[in-house]
């Protein structure tokens, strides 16, 4: 079962001197890089990435699995996968990398570099909302003058609280910081040629290898709570990076009928019941889009928390879309956890889209622009034709030829 917050309150002003009584032994100790959930109570690690922490509300609850859905490249989910490292380093927690396609080594080398004020990031802000604000002057309100005096939609999810740390994603972290970071490795082929025999359990061996590793580091280091911890208490944040493509064995990404279908899912009912367990958070990667048979991805997102998918932009025809020209993509949150009660958690925008804020990347409001043509550009004519062939089956007084509608 996941960590549980229950420390005692501290009133402020205004407020009742009531305090819930909890027994000593009850009370977890605070952990750096992690805050309670007001809402259920739930110990909560930041995803490095303040805005993806709002919409997922609050955060990432510490034993859950978090489940990333690759873009068509995976540009920006390993932007992602990077991010929850770093915030890993920058907060003291130790570090779990695997990968078959990389070595973890380069992975961390290529981290981004944290940003430890807010100073830098006032900075950019400041010369888009400059530039914003020319491009505005230089052209005149084309809507109506009644929504001129209206106040603006606020584009970027706000958190309640500071909970996160903002990253330069054109810089890398510094060695000094990563050398004081404890960090464990596991890199498929490494692991082939060091143990060449191993029992499968009726899964992939790469699965069994890496369950193996997690198992024992999670036992050894004391994050099981089971045993206590030689020092304070820490967090240990895993990171596997594209699960279930070729390299790590699988073949559910090759053939619509996969030789083993059930070996991803094995292995992620196992990681769930390490996590819950445990004082650990994952991150996953998975290439979604090339897995051929939809039933085994409807299987991966039940066996996970909590699971996010990225659109990029790129190869398709939203790319030259003017109406999408700030944005790089749009982000779609399949499915959130519900913890300690029958709802979730969940941020009221539905359409988000992130972007590339010249060195941040951020989540923010999908806000299109007003269509100000005459003729119609949102929907193309094949589409107005098929409307005009349903509604005149049902209104005789329409002519058969015509392909929009008169009014």
């Amino acid at each position: 079962m996941a960590a549980l917050a229950t420390g005692g309150w501290t009133p402020s002003d205004g407020a009742t001197s009531f305090q819930r009584k909890v027994p000593a032994s009850s009370r977890l100790a605070a952990i750096a890089g992690t805050r309670p959930s007001v809402r259920h109570g739930q110990l909560l690690l930041s995803s490095g990435l303040p805005s993806l922490d709002c919409v997922l509300g609050g955060g990432l609850a510490v034993g859950t699995l978090l489940l990333i859905e690759e873009d068509k490249y995976g540009i920006y989910s390993n932007l992602l996968f990077k991010y929850f490292l770093a915030e890993g380093i920058v907060c003291g927690h130790n570090l779990f990398v695997a990968s078959a396609k990389e070595d973890p080594a380069d992975i961390l080398k290529e981290l981004p570099a944290p940003l430890f004020d807010d100073v830098h990031k006032k900075q950019v802000d400041e010369k888009e909302t400059a530039i914003k604000s020319k491009q505005e002057s230089q052209e005149s309100m084309k809507i109506a003058w009644r929504y001129q005096n209206l106040p603006r939609i606020e584009v970027s999810p706000a958190a309640s609280a500071r909970f996160g740390h903002y990253y330069d994603g054109s810089k890398t972290v510094s060695p000094e910081l990563l050398q004081s970071t404890k960090w464990h490795r596991f890199f498929l082929p490494e692991e082939k040629s060091l143990h060449p025999e191993i029992k499968t359990c009726n899964m992939t061996c790469g699965y069994t290898r890496l369950l193996q590793s997690i198992q024992r580091i999670i036992y050894q280091e004391g994050f099981d709570g089971s045993y206590p911890q030689k020092k304070q208490k820490n967090i240990l944040r895993i990171g596997i990076q594209s699960l279930g493509s070729v390299l790590w064995g699988d073949d559910i990404c090759c053939a619509d009928n996969p030789e083993d279908i059930y070996s991803l899912t094995k292995f992620l009912y196992v990681l769930r019941g390490l996590l819950r367990m445990s004082l650990s958070a994952c991150i996953i990667t998975v290439p979604a889009h090339l897995i051929q048979n939809k039933a085994i991805m409807e299987r991966v997102t039940n066996l996970s928390d909590t699971v996010v998918g990225l659109e990029s932009f790129i190869g398709s025809e939203r790319e030259t879309n003017p109406l999408y020209k700030d944005y790089q993509g749009l982000i779609h949150v399949h499915q959130i956890p519900r913890l300690n009660s029958l709802i979730c958690d969940v941020s009221g925008t539905k359409d988000l889209a992130f972007r590339l804020k010249r060195k941040l990347f951020t989540i923010e409001r999908l806000h299109l622009p007003p269509d100000l043509s005459d003729t119609v550009s949102r929907s193309s004519k094949q589409d107005l034709a098929e409307s005009t062939k349903l509604l005149s089956s049902g209104c005789g007084a329409m002519a058969i030829g015509k392909k929009h509608l008169d009014f």
